[in-house]
């Protein structure tokens, strides 16, 4: 109960800052303009993500206040580097900067998230996979983050699977991550009236980066964590890959992703609720599967991969064929 409060108190707070930032940005005209490489037609206000960011800081001040001694820095070390990601987001929402610098500073801030996994003690190749899921989820959740609710719903719901399998303290920012996701969806469908922004959607990645690593040394089979990001996973990596192949700008904004194909045929609403339901899905099986050992929970996690992977190559083909 005390848990649901934290988290239901964070989500009201939440939703009083978009609304607030919302305000903000309509005043200084921070809009993201309709164009061909955007899924949207209306110009909206961008940096609603602001909001998330601030209840999940509350969480490190919270945690680290209360943390047992010497476990404090790791969950400062963490806040900072968020606070980085998100700065450098909220800095380009309101001039936009160069590729080179904003990567520059997701990476300081992925190897602060090694830093406080070397100092919790785990081992160096947790340390390596934290660095290096950092960086990779703060481009993805950006990457991704292209129709009205899918990030932050997303978002939520990996939150709140993971909040049932961490240690209490890392559980406690699971909850707020998820509470401040609540709290800005109600603005952001199935009508945006904000955009996360990238202080936002790069901010997401981060912190779920930091409790995909955390969870994985609570279990016997560390690839189960990642179970509620395969959707972003795939369909951001099989994207970017193709891309690549083919010689395209990879690094310039498109249309190409195959949740942004499908929106254009079906409508943002349907799509987020779909991707939802798959994330859903995915991560009930995951906190199922958690304390079962053996072959099977590898099974479940391949088969997740597997039917994601196959439906992003059926829709690719699909929305091709149909122009």
């Amino acid at each position: 109960m005390p848990a649901l409060a934290y988290g239901v108190g964070l989500a009201a707070l939440a939703a009083v800052l978009t609304w607030l930032t919302r305000v903000y940005a309509l005043r200084r005209g921070l809009m993201d303009a309709p164009g061909e490489r955007r899924s949207h037609s209306v110009a909206t206000p961008r940096g609603g993500g602001i909001a998330i960011v601030v209840t999940v800081l509350l969480g490190c001040v919270w945690q680290a206040w209360n943390a047992e001694p010497g476990q404090g820095m790791p969950v400062v070390l963490f806040a900072v580097g968020l606070a980085l990601v998100a700065g450098i987001g909220w800095l380009d929402d309101h001039r936009p900067l160069s590729a080179r610098l904003r990567f520059s500073i997701h990476l300081i801030a992925a190897g602060l998230l090694a830093v406080a996994l070397w100092r919790l003690g785990y081992a160096v190749w947790l340390v390596v996979a934290g660095f290096c899921l950092a960086a990779s989820l703060i481009n993805i959740w950006n990457f991704m983050d292209g129709i009205n609710g899918l990030a932050a719903s997303q978002a939520a719901i990996a939150a709140a699977g993971l909040a049932l399998v961490l240690p209490a303290g890392w559980s406690l920012l699971a909850i707020a991550l998820c509470g401040g996701c609540l709290g800005f969806l109600p603005f952001n469908f199935p009508r945006a009236r904000i955009f996360l922004g990238d202080v936002g959607s790069g901010a997401l990645g981060y912190v779920l980066a930091a409790l995909t690593v955390v969870a994985a040394t609570r279990t016997t089979v560390p690839i189960l964590p990642l179970m509620p990001l395969t959707l972003f996973s795939v369909d951001a990596g099989f994207t970017l890959s193709r891309r690549v192949l083919s010689g395209e700008p990879w690094w310039q904004p498109h249309t190409t992703h195959a949740y942004q194909r499908a929106a254009r045929r079906l409508g943002h609403t349907r799509v987020t609720a779909a991707c939802a339901i798959f994330t859903l899905t995915a991560t009930i099986a995951m906190v199922l599967s958690w304390h079962l050992r053996g072959w099977f929970p590898l099974v479940i996690a391949a088969t997740c991969f597997a039917f994601a992977s196959w439906t992003w190559v059926r829709l690719q083909a699909r929305t091709r064929l149909q122009g």
